[in-house]
Formats: structure tokens, sequence, C-alpha cells
């Protein structure tokens, strides 16, 4: 089917989405006072949207966005000489631009997502949407028809990857063609109405350089990471929300060797690995009657048998937890991970918890042993209001002491105040400790050059 005809068929079902409904027992969800600037072409557009999907669907057979584009642009100046109607030439090219946007992009969001200083895009129902640029939250000017239109731009997000969206599962996580990470939440959990969250990823993925060059590490830390990796040391990169552990997971895939095999597991497939040998598999929702759903965990233990040479986890956040630590004590050493928390500390006392949600009663001794015996370094990652994303802390897993897991920062940043232009300002640290595993690298004919561990700024 060519892509003018998918898109026509994704326009009609668009027109039958009802409109979101109140929740018997909340009543109406709250409304703002605010309304948007009433667009005077708003009803011309809306013509014009359903004759230029009319008149493609009757000859257009190509799947090349390009001349989709260029055929929409023709087709409105047609309809427009046709039918008289006498515009300024810069309102028809908006125009004609909203029609392109609205037939093959993703609406009034397309021109955000195109932006390559926009880092997200967040959509509060139709009539307020927010970019993040260079760290900080704006106030865009673009906003949606009513809810229905919201709700059309999530159903042609979700329905090319087999995920669907409605009242039944007013939840969805899903990914843009250039693996943009985006979650929708509709009503009648979302009050304010359809609400939108799309992280972007770069066109071009980040190179360790690059996070050199933006301050998240040093070179002399990435130096260091670099061996980790290549050394097969099973790492977990942490951090809050928003803080750049994907980002920094990428990167370190970046250094694993050609000839090994990497399986890739995630909920939405968001890694971009640049290797040759590698598996890509992603989660799924359960159907229409509540089967067929596949998790993160029932993929990690499918990955045990697809004779990996390495397995990355895109998170962890729930049983899983337990089968990646039993891979990584059985011999799949170099896996990867990430998981949400606000130091090392506390990522091990969260792995603790994920153990115990994979409905295993197992004794807490047990588990501390499992984790102090796979996890062999946790960089942890922070994003500060500067809306800068610095590694904090590059910790090792040392072993158990009693009933205490012990870790031992090699490399940190110590924040020593924030500037007139509210920048934070800093340095990273090196705490002067050789780390235990040293002598492992060595074995495999990795060395580092050990005036890097002495305590000093790096």
């Amino acid at each position: 089917m060519s892509l003018l005809k998918r898109l026509e068929k994704k326009a009609a079902i668009s027109e039958e989405i009802p409109a979101p409904r109140s929740h018997p027992d909340r009543g109406q969800a709250p409304v703002s006072n605010w309304r948007p600037r009433r667009d005077p072409y708003q009803n011309l557009k809306n013509n014009l949207h359903k004759k230029v999907i009319s008149e493609l669907a009757l000859n257009a057979d190509e799947d090349d966005k390009e001349e989709a584009s260029k055929k929409i642009a023709d087709l409105v100046k047609d309809i427009l000489d046709r039918e008289g109607e006498n515009l300024p030439r810069l309102e028809i090219e908006r125009i004609t631009a909203e029609i392109v946007d609205e037939v093959i992009g993703f609406g009034p969001i397309t021109p955000l997502l195109n932006d390559p200083t926009v880092t997200e895009v967040m959509v509060n129902g139709p009539h307020q949407v927010y970019i993040e640029r260079e760290g900080r939250l704006e106030k865009t000017d673009v906003c949606f028809r009513d809810n229905n239109h919201v709700l059309h731009i999530i159903e042609k997000i979700v329905a090319p990857i087999g995920r669907r969206i409605d009242e039944s599962m007013p939840m969805v996580d899903a990914r843009l063609p250039d693996g943009s990470r985006v979650n929708a939440i509709i009503p009648p959990l979302a009050l304010t109405g359809p609400t939108v969250t799309i992280r972007k990823f770069f066109r071009d993925p980040l190179k360790i350089e690059d996070l050199i060059s933006l301050g998240t590490l040093t070179e002399t830390m990435a130096t260091f990471m670099e061996a980790c990796v290549k050394a097969r040391l099973n790492i977990v990169v942490s951090g809050g929300t928003g803080s750049g552990k994907t980002t920094t997971l990428n990167v370190l895939s970046s250094f694993i060797p050609e000839d090994e095999r990497i399986v890739t597991i995630e909920d939405a497939a968001e890694l971009q690995l640049r290797q040759e040998h590698v598996v890509t598999l992603e989660s799924r929702p359960p159907n229409l009657e509540g089967k067929g759903a596949v998790t993160i965990r029932d993929l990690v233990r499918n990955a045990l048998r697809m004779r990996p040479d390495r397995i990355i986890v895109g998170e962890v956040r729930g049983g899983e937890a337990l089968d990646m630590l039993q891979a990584m004590n059985t011999g799949h050493d170099g896996s990867l991970t990430t998981g949400h928390a606000n130091s090392p500390r506390d990522m091990l006392s969260r792995l603790e918890t994920m153990v115990l949600m994979a409905g295993m009663d197992l004794p807490m001794r047990a588990i501390r042993d499992q984790v102090a015996s796979a996890i062999d370094l946790i960089i942890q990652q922070s994003r500060f209001r500067d809306g800068t994303r610095k590694v904090t802390h590059v910790t090792e897993v040392q072993g158990m002491e009693g009933d205490v897991i012990v870790l031992q920062d090699l490399f940190v940043f110590r924040q020593t105040g924030v500037n007139e232009n509210g920048k934070v300002q800093g340095q990273f640290l090196s705490t002067g400790i050789r780390p235990k595993f040293c002598s492992r690298m060595e074995e495999m004919g990795i060395r580092l050059d050990h005036t890097i561990f002495s305590p000093a700024p790096i």
C-alpha cells in the first residue's frame, strides 16, 4: 500500500475517534481560562485537507515523501485557484506548509520535531505545547484544533509500530521513525486532554568526543570507561529522568568490538548502535483481549538462548533485574543497562527491590551477593538546574563485607557554585583509588596509565 493511501486510511480512522468524555465520577476536567487566537483560515484549511486527501487517493502511488509534499503543494494551489480564493502569497505558503505537515508529518508539532535545537516536545492538551531547548523549558505558539486533532496525531504515531491507544488502554510508549521516544496518555486519565511527550534523539548519535566537549565527563574518565567496556565489565548507568542515561549507554556501547554479537532489549527501541552484528528486541503490550504481552523479562530470558556476547537492556525497572543479574553471573560478561536512581547506593537498593518484584522468595543476603558479584561499575549521571548533564560518580562495586555491599568512588564531580549566568561551576576529581579490577584488565591486555588515578582534578 502506498504512503499516501495509508495516510488516507489513517485520516479516515481519525474521523471516527470519539471526543474525550468526562469521567462520571470525577466531573468535567479542569478547563483553563486561556484560549488560543482563532485562525481565520481554519475552516478553509479543514476543507483543503479533506479535498487533498480525496484527490491524492485517486492518483498517487509513490512512497517518496518529497514527491508527496510537492504533489500536495501543487494540489493546494490548484484547489485555491479553482475556488477563487484570493489570499496573500505568504498565507498560501503557510497554509500549504500546515497541510503538508498534517498529511505526511505529525501535524502542528512537525516543525518542532525538525528543529535540531529542540530536544523535547511536550503537548499538554490541544492548546499548550512546550519544548526543551538547551536544557530549559519554553512555551510555544503551537496549538492543535481540539482534542480529536491531538488524538489523530497520537494514532498516526503508534499505529505503524503495532501499538494502540483507546479508553481500554489509555497509555502507550512508542517511537518515531527516527528513534525518538514517545509517551502518550489520554482521557479519562489525562484530565487536561491528550498529553504527548516526545524525547528527540540526535540524527547523528553523540560520540564520546561530544560528551567531553559538552562537559558531561573528562577525557581521562572517557579513557577509563572505554577500557572498562573492552575489559567486559558489567556496567549500570544510573540517574534520574532526563539525566542522559540512554545517551551515555549509547556512547558506552560504541566501545564494544565489531566482532561481538550484541542483543539489545528495550520497551521502545531507541538505542542507536553502530556495530554491524546487532539484534534488536522490543517488548509488546497485550492485545484487545489482554493477551499476547511480551515483557522485558521474557526477552531477557530468550536472549540467553541467542548466543549473545553482550546483552544490553535499555532500562531495568522490574523482575527482569533478577534474570539480568543471573546472566551477568553465568558467563555473559560485558552486559550494560540503565536504571533510575539518585546515587550509586540507591541504584543497588533499587536492584534489590526489583529482584523481589520477580516473585522469588530469596533472602536479602542472597540477593546482595548476586548484585555484588554481578555488577562491576556504576556510572551515576545527573541533570543540573542549568540543564547541563554530568557524570557525577564513577563507582566500583568491590564486593561484600558482612551484609553490606562495599562501594568505592573512583571519579566524582564536585560542584563549587553557580556563576552569574546560572551555570553550574565545579570540577571532576579522581579520588586516588586504584580499582580492584585493574588486574583483570591487564590479564586481557588492556593497560591503563595509573597516573589517571592520582588524587587531583582531571
